[in-house]
């Protein structure tokens, strides 16, 4: 085996059954590897595409997404990608190549060289290595695992020389198995100490993350115990179904949302970073936690970054809950959690706009008509409405890129990344008609894979939700209004079906055409159906 074959068959050790990559002069021997592996290979039209895919794909399977990136404008393109990822938490595993020694940062010119390509990755991943030995390939592989199994996950960027991957390797077999690292627990006493304050509260509120995916049923164990309601961040909502009676899925940069945490006496929070684009979108600066405050997260830093703990527990969400959960007294109080979570609810759905309301009910007639699907979403209006006040099924059923990094072009690309990995599911990607401009050429990479996704596109204009921001600080709008092209015929095109709801009425006929349809289909929904 030359390095390149043995880095590809050591990555079917760790579990991995898709790679996401452009070919490229200098992966070309990754290429030869993965014809004699078991690991499927998924080509993209653009490597920002590729890491969206790989971002989809992680969120739904729990395993890092894998991609093979060629050195230069390969990393340059999907620094984007890793960039939202790395806001979000989610693991993925960035390989590239970069030039051989000698000409790696020569300045003379060679192709695709950069002056220093690891320097410009090291912002957006959790470490970026270069291996100038071939010696060093499983222990690089062994630590970005580690990241991903035991820590909080974010990208990790390997990249090889050109000369080292096409070298034979010093290795003259793989492993027989690889060591993967578990998350660590709670401390027992800080544990214990926490469970005696959630002991003596009477309006206690649960904030939860993305870091409580795994161990849902933890969760609502420990909801249920306490009688308290669970504020659910966009990454975690599902974690308690919308039909829960202590579910909370609204975002706690609502008034209504705060004012149930602000009338908390122990507020607890796991697996939440608190960052502003779930806490405080609006940026105005009242999210305020006046009660006790227990925080439990894998990343000790973060446990410090915004408001300090009465208690802080480093550890994983789940481990650290399973810990606290025999200490934890049933509560019964004179107000009822449930009580306390439809009071927030009702205040919240009092105040939504006409138009929200419609939004968000537009992702309610998606859920009954598809049977639950995975929802992706991009920076859009709908999904911004949806991230205030949505709820779904279960966990991993909804996300998109209108928080933390906030980047557009992101629903298609994800929605095919999840689609591979739950093949089993069906798969909705939420766009506007500008967002989707930016990742056009990916609705052939649905057609390549087989992939049978449904694309709603919002077709508004252009940055109508920009638009908006600019008309509400007296800007006259200048670069939203955008030329849209025939979306049904570009579509249409890349060889997709497609389907038009030119009314809010026509849409559980238009999704019962989409699941007797073959291959991926378009519904196009102009502005005026949200009337």
């Amino acid at each position: 085996m030359n390095n390149a074959a043995y880095l590809t068959h050591l990555l079917s050790q760790y579990d991995v059954d898709c790679v996401f990559g452009i070919p490229g002069v200098h992966t070309l021997e990754l290429y030869r590897a993965l014809n004699g592996s078991d690991i499927r290979h998924i080509t993209p039209r653009h490597e920002q595409g590729a890491g969206f895919m790989a971002d989809g794909y992680a969120r739904v399977t729990g395993k890092p997404g894998v991609c093979f990136i060629i050195s230069g404008p390969g990393m340059t393109n999907i620094l984007t990608a890793m960039g939202q990822a790395w806001s979000e938490s989610i693991p993925m595993l960035v390989i590239s190549t970069v030039n051989s020694h000698g000409r790696m940062g020569s300045g003379d010119g060679w192709l695709h060289e950069l002056p220093d390509q690891q320097a410009l990755v090291n912002g957006v991943s959790a470490f970026s290595h270069t291996v100038h030995d071939a010696c060093e390939i499983p222990q690089v592989l062994a630590r970005a695992f580690a990241i991903f199994d035991s820590c909080r996950p974010r990208p990790v960027h390997i990249e090889i020389p050109i000369n080292i991957l096409n070298e034979l390797s010093p290795f003259s077999q793989l492993p027989e198995t690889v060591m993967r690292l578990a998350p660590a627990c709670g401390d027992i006493n800080s544990v214990s100490n926490a469970a005696k304050l959630l002991n003596s509260a009477t309006t206690p509120v649960i904030l939860v993350g993305g870091g409580v995916k795994a161990s849902v049923k933890l969760v609502q164990q420990l909801a249920d115990t306490l009688d308290s309601p669970v504020v659910m961040t966009v990454n975690a909502r599902g974690v308690l179904p919308s039909d829960h009676p202590l579910a909370v899925p609204a975002s706690a940069s609502l008034p209504e949302v705060r004012a149930l945490i602000e009338g908390a006496d122990v507020v607890l929070a796991l697996g939440t970073e608190l960052g502003p684009t779930d806490y405080d979108f609006n940026e105005d600066g009242q999210f305020l936690i006046p009660g006790k405050f227990i925080q439990i997260d894998i990343d000790a830093e973060q446990i410090m970054r915004t408001r300090i703990p009465d208690i802080g527990i480093v550890g994983d969400a789940g481990k650290t809950t399973a810990l606290l959960l025999p200490l934890i007294e049933p509560q019964v109080s004179s107000e009822s959690g449930a009580e306390r979570a439809d009071v927030c609810i009702n205040a919240v759905t009092a105040v939504t706009s006409v138009r929200d309301k419609k939004y968000v009910e537009l992702l309610n007639i998606i859920n009954q008509s598809l049977n639950d699907p995975i929802i992706v979403g991009d920076s859009t209006q709908i999904i911004y409405a949806s991230n205030s006040h949505y709820g779904c099924a279960q966990e991993n059923l909804y996300f998109n890129s209108a928080m933390g990094f906030g980047t557009l072009g992101y629903a298609l690309p994800a929605a095919i990344g999840a689609a591979i990995g739950r093949p089993e599911k069906t798969v909705v990607a939420i766009s506007g008609d500008g967002g989707l401009q930016f990742c056009l050429a990916e609705l052939a990479t649905a057609v390549d894979a087989g992939i049978g996704i449904v694309l709603i596109v919002h077709e508004n204009g252009g940055y109508h939700e920009i638009k908006k921001s600019m008309s509400a600080v007296d800007i006259d709008p200048i670069g939203v209004d955008l030329l849209v092209p025939d979306i049904t015929a570009v579509v249409a095109a890349f060889g997709w079906n497609t389907l038009r709801a030119n009314a809010f009425e026509e849409l559980p006929s238009a999704f019962d055409k989409c699941k007797n349809a073959e291959g991926p289909t378009l519904v196009l929904m102009k502005d005026d159906a949200f009337e």
